[in-house]
């Protein structure tokens, strides 16, 4: 399954797939997204970038700048 589409609504991130299916959600308070891939999406706040998968799952975190 790939991503095709990440929202951002209110205090949540929503991820959907290729056929439009919702994935996963991730809490945005204080985030923002800065890409996605088919695989994987980046968000970040004043301090560190989170990355994860399709499935929601953190598969990094690393310094903002």
């Amino acid at each position: 399954m790939a991503i095709a589409r990440v929202e951002s609504r209110g205090n949540w991130f929503y991820v959907y797939d290729e056929k439009g299916y919702q994935t996963c959600t991730i809490p945005a308070t204080g985030k923002t997204l800065v890409n996605f891939t088919s695989s994987s999406f980046t968000i970040r706040d004043t301090n560190h970038s989170y990355t994860y998968d399709e499935k929601g799952r953190q598969i990094s975190t690393g310094l903002a700048y």
